[in-house]
């Protein structure tokens, strides 16, 4: 009887570990990538919200990450940035990467620049808080505190804090979704300037298709947990709605997204 209860607690133990959730670890990944992910899945329980999806992101490549509501698109960046676990699969990503999110997520105490260096490590903080701050038109602001910033001035903070870390991947959720139309249109020139002078891989997660086109080198769009279409955008930069194949390109994603548009109205 005894040997037959540990023979049980053994197996206990054997699945309770073969259950682990998967941790990526962050790697050098090969050369000429900043992402690589192979059969990545990820369940809440039994709903299987990432179902053995292949990605990967090149270095200094700038990706749009499209998808309806639930398809698992922010699942999928918050696996990429460490913040949580995959069920299975292999994901790599570089030691050097930097988040922002929908909301600033500044600390309210802090002053901007302090904002910027939260988590840095380094005697010459400061200074490279202004530099940060300077990039993104913020250098008069460095000593406000949050509750005095707009909407836009703290997402560039968000964006500052996230450059200070000389990311070699970037990773946006939604960064500009709360932002009125005009901030928007600015920051996207913005980001565009930062990802050209400091060349990370960017992945955006976005519900907004003109964005996505706007800005991204490939667009994916994500599907029950998986790519199911990964589409170059080939027009040369600056990007506009008149130019040639943006609405043909925008009305092929609204399509891909289950949105039909009438021709007179695409």
């Amino acid at each position: 009887m005894q040997t037959l209860s540990h023979d049980l607690a053994r197996l206990r133990r054997q699945s309770a570990r073969a259950a682990q959730p998967v941790v990526p670890e962050p790697v050098q990944v090969p050369a000429g990538a900043a992402v690589r992910a192979s059969g990545v899945t990820k369940r809440f329980g039994a709903n299987v919200v990432l179902d053995d999806l292949d990605l990967e992101i090149r270095a200094g490549e700038f990706v749009a990450l499209l998808g309806r509501s639930g398809c698992g698109k922010t699942t999928l960046l918050r696996a990429l940035a460490g913040i949580d676990r995959v069920t299975a699969g292999t994901l790599q990503v570089p030691t050097a990467l930097a988040a922002a999110f929908q909301e600033p997520r500044l600390m309210p105490w802090k002053r901007a620049w302090r904002n910027v260096t939260l988590g840095l490590k380094t005697d010459a903080g400061r200074e490279r808080a202004r530099q940060a701050l300077a990039e993104v038109g913020l250098a008069h602001r460095e000593n406000a505190w949050p509750a005095t910033l707009s909407g836009g001035e703290a997402q560039r903070v968000a964006l500052a804090r996230a450059l200070v870390r000389e990311p070699q991947l970037l990773l946006l959720d939604e960064p500009f979704a709360a932002l009125d139309a005009l901030t928007r249109i600015r920051m996207h020139a913005l980001i565009l300037q930062l990802w050209q002078r400091h060349r990370p891989a960017v992945l955006l997660v976005t519900h907004d298709v003109d964005e996505a086109v706007l800005l991204a080198d490939r667009i994916l769009v994500l599907e029950a947990g998986r790519v199911a279409a990964d589409i170059a955008v080939a027009a040369p930069r600056p990007r506009s709605a008149e130019r040639p194949g943006f609405q043909e390109l925008r009305s092929r994603l609204l399509g891909l997204l289950g949105v039909e548009l009438d021709a007179g109205r695409a």
